[in-house]
């Protein structure tokens, strides 16, 4: 055997131990592997085997984005899934920097979620593909449920639509030209309302 061939055997072999399906930090990044997919195409040798990874990338400080990636071989599946997620990283509006400002709705396809703002001491009350992109988020206290179609890729969707449609009081004061303090004391005012009623 070639002395080359031996140093490329030797890096696959390292990619396929350094890889493996769990949670990774890089750099303030924490990623995580929501779902890998093993396709069949049949040949005329044989089977053919690819794989697709499903990776969730966020700085757990309301940064958060998703990626999809396929290959021969899950490391680099991984590897371009996790590229592609750190591309398309989108911001979220935190309250507190630990929940969310306001419930939300999002759907992708036959998916459908809704997450709810918790108090403090909540945790993480969801399931599955919506849980790994909650804490990648960052969101320490939030209500969350699942209806319809238990898809990974339907699911991580729905959640970044839902994600998507968060806004701050700022933002909300800034398109309405009022002060932020106004905004607030409504909120704060109808909840207590909601109480009393």
């Amino acid at each position: 055997m070639a002395r080359g061939e031996q140093q490329r055997g030797g890096e696959r072999r390292d990619r396929r131990e350094r890889a493996k399906p769990e949670e990774r930090v890089e750099s303030d990044v924490v990623e995580k592997l929501v779902h890998i997919n093993r396709v069949a195409a049949t040949v005329k040798g044989g089977r053919r085997f690819s794989f697709a990874a499903l990776m969730v990338v966020g700085d757990q400080k309301g940064r958060v984005g998703y990626g999809h990636g396929k290959a021969r071989e899950v490391p680099e599946a991984i590897r371009k899934a996790t590229e592609e997620a750190k591309k398309s990283m989108i911001r979220v509006p935190l309250r507190e920097s630990r929940t969310l400002h306001h419930d939300g709705d999002g759907r992708w396809g036959a998916g459908k979620i809704t997450m709810r703002s918790a108090p403090p001491g909540t945790g993480v009350i969801a399931g599955g593909p919506m849980r790994a992109v909650l804490e990648t988020l960052g969101v320490q206290d939030v209500v969350a449920k699942s209806v319809g179609s238990s898809n990974p890729y339907n699911m991580v969707r729905a959640t970044f639509e839902a994600l998507k449609r968060q806004s701050s009081p700022r933002q909300v004061a800034a398109k309405r030209g009022k002060k932020v303090s106004d905004i607030v004391e409504r909120r704060s005012d109808s909840a207590m309302a909601e109480a009393d009623a």
